[in-house]
């Protein structure tokens, strides 16, 4: 047996209390009107005049009229409560079915549906719920099918290499030779690097990839990070990296190992899109925060292009970053990883001016870093 519709249990709800009221009200009209009324003859009996002679017959036309008159407010009150209880339902019940046909029309993919306001006050808050709910779900939709068409694009290009070079070395076309099989591990390592990036950005996402917070010496974190650098670089390099921090400098509130990381990939990032010139590492403290900024005089971006920097698989020039290496998740990883220790990361860029990225890190404490040398544009 199937259960009654919310219309029909608030139909019903309506009527039962109808008939409660018109029965209490019949009840005790019935059973105390007609001794009112005795009373009321016996106070204005007069003379010769006795109310007690027609006393019966009085009281027996006043229940007839009183019980017609009954029937007939039973009958024109009753169906104009059941009318008005039925419109009064259906107003309810409009908008309730119409949330359920476009909640179904989300369940089958159409998220770009939305429901009105109505007259109803619960109703329409209900309905703004909705309204943001699947405005949630398209947008997860959205970067679901971004990231698995950026996906397929990203692990096209190295699969398309390692699949011509490997169908060429089987059909004789091309040599076993060392240099192709330092391509196509390059092309591998580009591929787990994909695959890497990857999973630690979705860890990032979900809360899989705790940080632990500690007091950090950022002065020396940078001048680890710097240095690592400069190691690499060759002593007439076309592009020289500087470092800038004031001697003492507070303790930062962040995981050494999350910051380090974020500063590889900014610092590598610089040094891969300047051709000549500085990249200059510096760190300040600023009311309760510790800033670090990476500038660089590479070409830049430009100012239609700033907004998606930290967009996942985002690229200004894709054809040259496919080249250099770049996985184009590095960026966002950086950004998750800072809004993780309650920090901030932001970029600013011009054509021809260069870029600086800036974050900024809570100061542990009131305890100062240790002093050391002063390292002011210091030519790593």
């Amino acid at each position: 047996m199937s259960k009654p519709s919310l219309r029909s249990r608030l139909f019903r709800a309506q009527l039962i209390v109808l008939a409660i009221g018109m029965l209490t009200l019949t009840t005790v009209g019935w059973l105390y009107t007609p001794r009112i009324f005795v009373l009321r003859l016996r106070r204005v009996e007069m003379g010769s005049f006795r109310a007690a002679q027609i006393q019966g017959q009085l009281v027996d036309v006043f229940q007839f009229a009183w019980g017609r008159g009954m029937l007939w407010a039973a009958l024109v009150g009753g169906i104009s409560a059941s009318s008005l209880s039925y419109w009064m339902s259906k107003r309810i019940i409009e908008p309730l079915l119409e949330m359920e046909e476009i909640t179904g029309a989300f369940a089958a993919g159409d998220l770009d549906r939305r429901l009105p306001e109505y007259e109803i006050l619960e109703l329409t808050r209900l309905a703004h719920s909705v309204n943001h709910m699947a405005a949630d779900i398209q947008s997860v939709e959205q970067r679901r099918r971004d990231l698995v068409s950026d996906l397929s694009h990203e692990l096209r290009t190295p699969l398309t290499i390692l699949k011509g070079y490997l169908e060429g070395m089987a059909d004789g076309t091309i040599a076993p030779d060392p240099v192709v099989y330092e391509r196509l591990a390059r092309e591998t390592q580009r591929l787990q690097r994909l695959v890497n990036d990857l999973q630690e950005l979705s860890q990032l996402e979900s809360g899989y990839l705790p940080i632990h917070p500690q007091p950090t010496d950022l002065r020396e974190l940078l001048n680890y990070v710097v240095r690592r650098f400069a190691d690499q670089q060759l002593p007439d390099a076309p592009v020289q990296i500087q470092l800038d921090v004031p001697p003492k400098l507070p303790l930062a509130q962040a995981d050494a190992e999350r910051i380090e990381q974020v500063m590889v990939n900014l610092l590598s990032n610089a040094l891969r899109h300047t051709q000549e010139g500085t990249v200059r590492v510096s760190a300040k403290s600023e009311a309760k925060q510790l800033w670090v900024e990476i500038a660089d005089t590479g070409p830049g971006i430009a100012p239609e292009d700033v907004p998606h920097v930290f967009d996942r698989f985002w690229r200004a020039d894709r054809s040259r970053d496919r080249v250099s290496g770049g996985t184009g998740i590095g960026l966002t990883i950086c950004r998750r990883l800072i809004e993780l220790h309650g920090g901030h990361i932001e970029v600013e860029s011009a054509i021809g001016q260069g870029s600086i990225f800036r974050f900024n890190l809570p100061i542990a404490s009131a305890i100062a870093a240790p002093t050391a040398p002063p390292l002011h544009e210091e030519t790593v």
